[in-house]
């Protein structure tokens, strides 16, 4: 009696491996995955946006302007000269008064006008890196340089997209046949249901004879300036795409 009670003790033993190998795993038919997936592409920054200023100040609002007027004039033909094919823009033209007296302090006396101060913004756009710190230097001799970035050139940008888009997607598409396998799934069974892209489920200069006659006319308005150093560095295009997935 004890040896047949031993012995089902160890078929039962035996057989547990095999009940547990047999039970039915997680159906995954039908079943609707929710998948992220990122891109990026890096492209050297290959334009930049140079802006200029001139100030002026004076008792006489006419004198001020004139002077801001005609320096204005020579920076842009001094922009022209060096980048010939450089985008000049002229913007933020002002004029304002200025007042005597501290304008912190309170005071019940109205405050009398002392002078102008008048000024005006040039923007020069330009794929011409090369040539950009001669040009910058020669503006900085009439023009004051106010600000200066780096970004992609359009057609630049267009192409980087293109490739953003398409590395997006290989990446999802990788994701996906992961996720899969760890299904135990045939990534061929996967069916994009949706793809959402938004996310939700981001020089040499040539030489002219007529500006080699203004020259003495710009070497007149200020000293020569050093000319500048700059890196355009580079920019980082990311784009994140979200796909729903159904498994057949």
């Amino acid at each position: 009696m004890k040896s047949r009670f031993a012995s089902a003790i160890v078929l039962a033993t035996l057989l547990c491996p095999l009940t547990a190998i047999a039970q039915p795993t997680a159906q995954t038919s039908g079943a609707l995955v929710i998948v992220a997936a990122n891109g990026t592409v890096i492209r050297p920054n290959d334009e930049a946006h140079a802006i200029f200023f001139i100030e002026e100040q004076d008792k006489d609002k006419a004198a001020a302007a004139s002077r801001v007027n005609q320096k204005t004039r020579q920076g842009l033909e001094i922009l022209k000269r060096e980048d010939p094919k450089a985008k000049l823009t002229t913007r933020g033209y002002y004029s304002y008064p200025v007042y005597s007296g501290d304008s912190i302090l309170p005071s019940s006396k109205a405050r009398q006008i002392v002078g102008w101060r008048v000024g005006q913004y040039v923007e020069a756009t330009t794929e011409n890196l090369a040539a950009l710190p001669t040009t910058v230097a020669a503006a900085q001799s009439v023009l004051a340089l106010n600000g200066l970035r780096f970004v992609l050139a359009e057609k630049t940008a267009r192409a980087a997209d293109d490739e953003l888009i398409a590395d997006t997607y290989r990446h999802l598409v990788e994701r996906v046949g992961s996720i899969a396998k760890a299904m135990g799934r045939n990534p061929a069974d996967a069916v994009f249901d949706t793809v959402d892209y938004e996310g939700s489920g981001n020089y040499a200069p040539q030489a002219q004879p007529l500006m080699r006659a203004a020259a003495p006319a710009a070497k007149a308005m200020g000293s020569s300036v050093e000319e500048p150093n700059f890196e355009p560095g580079e920019t980082t295009l990311n784009m994140r795409v979200v796909g729903r997935v159904r498994f057949k």
